[in-house]
């Protein structure tokens, strides 16, 4: 098995924390999150410390196969470029049932091999997920690196996290990952000896391994609870001091980090690779009216996203959960736009976000032929719809009024007159709220609109009572 084993033999390491997560707290006027850990980067390590340099594709199309097998390997190749691997062929196997034991025939996996040796190849990528058990014996065949789709996601975003909050995450992915697979990483499989004093052999190496890690896996858990606690105490802040939280959803790279950049006038890393972003970032967004909104950019999803990672992202997606609003951001020129849709929308109702208010960005305008969109199947062909172009800024307001008024729908409706000597919510009517009308009257600032309902609290003494209709005699 060609693997780097200097990196493998390593005892695993307790866990360091990097730095602390600042974009959202920066923007959002917060308290920092506090990190009583060491402030020091590591690489990561265990299974999936380190990407291969080449690969085989392969891709496998059984009855049950919901994604065109050529498209599916076309994004892994994004994928395993995105990782730095360089692919060097593919090979697709159809099959009515998959071998329990290797998931290709035999067949197959002899002419993977062969073909892994022609390219000199130092791994292979299955573009689904492997049982350990298959993992092992694809490995003892090929004699070389067995990888699959959820590894690759996992090693994408070992690579990608940068703060505290998201190397916990992605570590306790990659753990759980490890624990049922943990026998193919290591070479010293034998009993350990006892002492010089003591006879007979003590317990396995493996069983050494994989209490550690489960002992790395119950701290991880330990600290990504305390900053999910965290979290939630800011929210609970921001739901009844800040501005509504506009969170925005989509399939990686379709424009989420490009789409925040235009909207907050940010510098936010953007690029044209999977899961170019990883941290959620949170900025704030001032509309013409004068409102704001705390605009969130989140982890791309993707079809078949691992469900450790899933579990693992709780502390960030609860940030897409507890949302007042969602834009979901769909690339409009993707061939497989339906599918792209139907993933992320299946993401959503697992972690509890399908039932938010939404409104569909239809991004990558400028790369459809003129007057050309994409009609969506439902249950997004019932939401609002705006066509847009983050990277041109075609119809970047359309999209602001787009959000300004499903959020409307969600406030309260005022209708109050602020004595003069309290400005100060005056300035929170207009900061928060939309304003229809605006009068100065004797006593004070009439003001009719709509306020977010958290908001709403401190003007329910100066409402003012609507007026009676005259009955005609």
């Amino acid at each position: 098995m060609e693997v780097d084993r200097k990196s493998m033999e390593r005892p695993l390491s307790s866990h360091n924390s990097l730095n602390n997560q600042k974009s959202e707290i920066k923007e959002s006027g917060l308290q920092p999150i506090v990190d009583t850990s060491k402030n020091e980067e590591r690489p990561m390590e265990g299974l999936l410390a380190q990407a291969p340099g080449r690969a085989i594709l392969v891709g496998v199309e059984t009855p049950e196969t919901d994604w065109p097998v050529e498209e599916s390997l076309d994004e892994l190749a994004q994928l395993a470029a995105t990782a730095g691997v360089t692919c060097a062929d593919r090979l697709v196997q159809r099959l009515g049932h998959p071998h329990p034991a290797t998931l290709l025939g035999t067949g197959k996996v002899e002419e993977l091999a062969e073909l892994a040796r022609f390219h000199d190849c130092d791994a292979v990528i299955f573009d689904v997920e492997l049982k350990p058990g298959q993992h092992r014996n694809l490995e003892r065949e090929l004699e070389m690196q067995v990888l699959d789709r959820t590894a690759l996601i996992l090693i994408i975003f070992g690579q990608r996290a940068r703060t505290r909050e998201g190397r916990l995450q992605v570590e306790l992915a990659q753990v759980e990952y490890d624990l049922p697979r943990l026998t193919r990483q290591w070479s010293h499989l034998s009993r350990q000896r006892g002492s010089t004093q003591q006879r007979g052999e003590g317990e396995k190496q493996i069983e050494v391994d994989r209490r550690s890690l489960r002992r790395q896996k119950d701290q991880l858990k330990e600290e990504l609870e305390l900053v999910r606690s965290q979290r939630q105490l800011h929210r609970e802040r921001r739901k009844y001091a800040g501005a509504p939280v506009v969170a925005l959803v989509g399939y990686t790279n379709a424009g989420k980090s490009t789409l925040l950049n235009r909207l907050a006038s940010s510098h936010t890393l953007a690029e044209n690779k999977l899961f170019a972003t990883l941290d959620p970032t949170t900025r704030r967004v001032r509309m013409a009216g004068g409102q704001e909104f705390l605009l969130t950019d989140t982890v791309g999803f993707v079809q078949r996203l691992p469900t450790t990672l899933v579990a693992a992202f709780r502390a960030t997606l609860e940030e897409v959960a507890e949302a007042d609003l969602l834009v979901h951001v769909v690339d409009g020129s993707h061939p497989q736009v339906h599918h792209q849709v139907e993933a992320v929308e299946q993401v959503l109702e697992e972690i509890g976000a399908g039932a938010l208010p939404t409104v569909i960005a239809l991004n990558k305008s400028d790369l459809l032929p003129a007057n050309v969109v994409p009609h969506l199947q439902e249950p997004a062909a019932k939401l609002p719809v705006v066509s847009v172009s983050a990277a041109q800024g075609t119809n970047i307001e359309a999209l602001l009024n787009c959000i300004s008024q499903t959020l409307v729908q969600q406030f309260v409706a005022l209708d109050v007159l602020i004595p003069y000597d309290r400005g100060d919510l005056v300035a929170q009517f207009h900061r928060f709220g939309t304003i229809e009308s605006e009068e100065y009257q004797e006593h004070g600032t009439r003001l009719r609109g709509h306020m977010p309902a958290n908001h709403s609290g401190p003007f329910s003494m100066f409402r003012q009572a609507p007026a009676k209709k005259k009955v005609r005699a």
